[in-house]
């Protein structure tokens, strides 16, 4: 089973602050079209993992306040706001939105995050929001999450395709075409998986090669070992 959902939300803020820092609002608008698991993210979800978030010492909270940010650092510096019903801070009248940004603590716990590939990062969930941050991802983690996602689809294609066999003379027509559908969705991101996958190769070898060729024009004993 891959992290559960309040995981998975805060894996996703944590990589996008580290984008850029953010309002609240901007952040919901960036998690709902970002990832297609978040649409129905609400204030009630979002509020309470910046709060966690806050109180952990991963994210800081600052005054958007034009010529007179004031940082909040820690805990210590400003007592959090206190929540309404909706888990969304309570603001005074006339009171500057909040902008969130990540501290070193969660920066230190994006990247622990990024370099997950395991078995967890190859679930539904789990492995959308490592998608969307593979482009802060080492090469080889994203080679390594790509592969086993793809083990994991060809799992369930065989498992599904088992299920057809049994059924097919036991179900209606409706079933038997939903149960395809199933399958055809499953084989397309199947071949998606393995175009990436051999780009990523590709990408590696001429990487690679780049590499060896600085060596040898750095190193003059090497242009004379190659000739």
């Amino acid at each position: 089973m891959g992290r559960n959902r309040t995981g998975v939300l805060e894996f996703a803020v944590l990589g996008l602050l580290h984008r850029t820092p953010m309002h609240g609002y901007e952040l919901s608008k960036q998690l709902n079209s970002l990832l297609g698991a978040f649409r129905a993210l609400s204030y009630g979800t979002l509020y309470p993992c910046l709060n966690k978030l806050y109180e952990g010492g991963l994210i800081a909270k600052e005054d958007d306040v034009p010529g007179r940010a004031k940082p909040v650092v820690s805990r210590s510096a400003q007592r959090p706001g206190v929540a309404d019903r909706t888990g969304q801070p309570q603001r005074r009248a006339g009171r500057s939105k909040i902008v969130y940004r990540l501290t070193a603590e969660g920066k230190e716990r994006l990247q622990d995050l990024l370099a997950e590939s395991g078995p967890a990062a190859w679930e539904d969930d789990e492995f959308g929001v490592h998608f969307a941050f593979f482009g802060q991802t080492r090469a080889y983690i994203r080679l390594r999450i790509l592969e086993g996602r793809r083990s994991r689809l060809e799992e369930r294609m065989e498992g599904v395709r088992a299920a057809l066999a049994r059924t097919r003379e036991r179900v209606d027509s409706y079933t038997l075409e939903l149960q395809q559908h199933g399958l055809e969705s499953v084989e397309r991101e199947v071949r998606w998986l393995n175009e990436l996958i051999a780009s990523e190769r590709r990408s590696e070898e001429t990487s690679q090669v780049q590499s060896d060729q600085g060596r040898t024009e750095r190193d003059p004993s090497r242009q004379k070992e190659s000739s």
